[in-house]
């Protein structure tokens, strides 16, 4: 049994449990949640709404999510002066899967992101962003309907992991005395510096998740994307230790771009998933002129970052982007865009990255039947231009909704 301090666990429902190197899921699954800041609450009352309908539909009222709000952002620092609780991590390892609307991030001190401290904390090295178009969502590009990608982004490293001191300050002075007395590297006077640590270990464990992803779901390919013509020794290496997992442990599944080039006249054969890799200014430009070229990308933490959010523009914009924050076995899914506090307690906003978050929550879980009945459910209702107001003002002919009235579209569109 969990212990909490400050948090009383559901008296109904079981834990989901990692044994045998497998997820184990009861009917009745604990799951918590955080609601998110801002416009949060608007969304997850109408995802919430849209799981459980599509769970009770799916199964016949066999199977039921037992909901556990935990906290973080601004109502954990009201109700318990901190922005992260203890008890919401511990809730989070111990229940296994979990999901999340959006988080302010503390402004002057304290926590540098809550998303971010959640991400390593945790251990969910791997954040996966689906991103696919519906029909009858405006885009910006001619042919959003090419786009299907699935992005593997190192959550731990890189950049992100806060390894930097301020301009000026007596540790960055300290470094930049450092690394010119033993490197010789020259430094302006007055720099900010930083550290960007990417390690085989962290690399491979990325990688490795993104290749078993595209074997077990029929994918074509997976592309290393890096920066390596620049940053050889961690972009560069980044690229070469993702080759390295895909020879020596998936070897008679995979084959590289060379190899298809020098062997079978530049055409991938049947039963081999493609490896190969591309440089992160060539990958943005070729996502928006030949986006079918790319189906999983593995990539770095920054270059993830930036990536994600590009290719969800081409679909309807990161409102309609899921994610999700996985290691081995525990997940945290979430809506990848901000709070949009001006927004809040207005019923306005668009729910579709928390609800398609937690599509991908409930095909974690084994629960395919109720995740393909949201999915139908949204693509029915964008087919009949039912939006709220960020789709509806670029779409002719829309019919404009409140974030609870998508969600009740989606639901009787199942």
């Amino acid at each position: 049994m969990i212990t909490l301090e400050k948090l009383t666990p559901p008296r109904e429902g079981q834990r989901v449990e990692v044994r045998d190197g497998r997820l184990h899921v009861p009917d009745t699954p604990i799951i918590p949640f955080i609601e998110g800041d801002g416009t949060g609450p608007d969304i997850w009352r109408a995802t919430a709404r849209v799981l459980e309908a599509a769970v009770k539909k799916a199964y016949a009222g066999r199977r039921r999510i037992v909901w556990f709000e935990v906290f973080a952002g601004e109502k954990a620092h009201t109700r318990f002066g901190t922005w992260l609780l203890d008890d919401t991590l511990r809730a989070f390892t111990y229940y296994t899967v979990g999901i999340k609307g959006p988080l302010t991030t503390p402004i002057g001190g304290g926590f540098r992101s809550l998303n971010v401290s959640l991400r390593q904390q945790l251990d969910l090295y791997a954040c996966v962003r689906p991103v696919r178009y519906f029909e009858g969502v405006p885009s910006p590009v001619r042919h959003p309907e090419q786009v299907d990608v699935v992005v593997f982004r190192e959550n731990t490293e890189d950049i992100y992991v806060g390894y930097e001191f301020a301009g000026g300050s007596p540790e960055a002075k300290r470094l930049i005395e450092f690394v010119e007395r033993e490197f010789k590297w020259k430094i302006r006077e007055g720099a900010g510096v930083g550290l960007k640590p990417m390690s085989p270990f962290g690399t491979k464990r990325l990688v490795r998740k993104a290749i078993r992803y595209a074997l077990d779901h029929g994918r074509r390919s997976v592309t290393l994307v890096h920066k390596g013509n620049i940053m050889k020794y961690t972009e560069g290496a980044f690229a070469a230790w993702g080759y390295e997992v895909a020879r020596e442990e998936f070897g008679d599944r995979t084959i590289t771009w060379a190899e298809v080039e020098k062997q079978h006249g530049g055409k991938a054969p049947p039963g081999r998933l493609l490896i190969q890799d591309y440089i992160a200014d060539v990958t943005f430009q070729h996502l928006l002129t030949r986006p079918r070229s790319f189906d999983v990308i593995a990539t770095g933490n920054l270059n993830g970052d930036y990536i994600s959010d590009a290719v969800a523009a081409q679909v309807g914009g990161i409102g309609m982007a899921p994610g999700g924050n996985l290691s081995d076995f525990h997940a945290v899914f979430e809506a990848t865009h901000g709070t949009a506090p001006k927004y809040a307690n207005q019923d306005k906003v668009n729910p579709g990255s928390l609800i398609l978050s937690g599509v991908m929550m409930l095909e974690h879980l084994g629960w395919r039947e109720a995740a393909d009945l949201i999915v139908r459910g949204m693509e029915a209702t964008f087919r009949r231009k039912v939006m709220t107001y960020d789709l509806a003002r670029l779409t002719e002919g829309a019919r404009e909704v409140r974030t609870s009235e998508f969600a009740a579209a989606v639901i009787d569109a199942m």
